[in-house]
């Protein structure tokens, strides 16, 4: 279980504006993140994450406290139990496909698990290769492989395929709800994109002027 309050003030396009939002997410749940740009989702993820911190509220997963502007703790991204996909990939070019997924490992970590990743995302020919001979779609392979390495309790996804082509979109797609049903994840994923959202998501929350104006089945918000 995910709770979360969280308050952070921006500037969009329009000037200084306030990221305010509230909800839970369940364990194992696909969410979507949809809304115009600029409204504060790409925010929301990086709160979430550590990568910025609130102004005020607190972040709760699986019970334990990874922000509370109250009790004033904030974990550090390192010690929360995440993985990170991004749309501009965020690989290391000078290491090899395969040190870029064992650099992910958490101290004292089997290695097997960089082997199995490789294999299950097709790209174990390539393990010995460095980022800069591979295609957009097999460096954001690579990218959800290495967002899986420590099993994360929490995947967030921001545009992750919005550079690709609609054959390598609906691939990554398919690897993504693999990982997904798999390991249990409870993801969020913010895209722009109405039909990857109804395909993957269940449950859609829908961005406007910085708040959460929607919550349910992207069924009943896209047909609308």
């Amino acid at each position: 279980m995910i709770e979360l309050a969280l308050e952070k003030s921006l500037f969009g396009p329009d000037g200084k504006f306030t990221v305010r939002v509230s909800c839970h997410l369940n364990p194992g749940e696909m969410v979507g993140l949809y809304g115009p740009s600029g409204v504060g989702k790409s925010s929301v993820l990086r709160m979430i994450s550590g990568l910025m911190k609130p102004e005020a509220g607190q972040l709760k997963v699986a019970g334990e406290v990874w922000f509370s502007s109250e009790q004033q703790v904030n974990l550090r991204p390192n010690k929360r139990n995440i993985g990170m996909v991004f749309q501009e990939h965020s690989l290391f070019p000078n290491m090899t496909i395969r040190q870029n997924l064992e650099f992910a490992l958490e101290n004292g970590q089997q290695a097997a698990i960089v082997g199995e990743l490789l294999e299950r995302v097709e790209l174990t020919k390539l393990a010995d290769k460095k980022p800069a001979v591979l295609s957009g779609g097999q460096k954001q392979r690579v990218a959800l492989a290495r967002a899986m390495v420590r099993k994360p309790a929490v995947l967030l996804l921001d545009e992750p395929f919005s550079a690709l082509d609609m054959k390598m979109r609906a691939n990554l797609q398919e690897y993504l709800m693999q990982f997904h049903k798999e390991y249990g994840l409870t993801t969020l994923l913010v895209s722009h994109d109405a039909s990857e959202i109804s395909r993957m998501a269940r449950r859609v929350l829908v961005m406007e002027h910085g708040t959460f104006s929607f919550d349910g089945s992207p069924h009943q918000f896209f047909s609308r």
